[in-house]
């Protein structure tokens, strides 16, 4: 089994965890860059949609 087969198979139970992970991440940064928040959410928002297909 590859290492991308083994974190997939852990995806499911922690698939809140990342989205939380992803928002901590994304407030760090639109902290740091205020002028680039919008850009900052919506990826946020892909990587959160992307965690959920992944998990499914």
């Amino acid at each position: 089994m590859g290492l991308f087969d083994s974190l997939k198979s852990k995806l499911p139970a922690n698939k809140g965890k990342i989205k939380q992970g992803i928002d901590k991440g994304a407030d760090v940064v639109s902290d740091k860059a205020p002028e680039h928040a919008d850009k900052i959410d919506q990826g946020a928002k892909v990587a959160k949609d992307a965690t959920d297909k992944l998990a499914d």
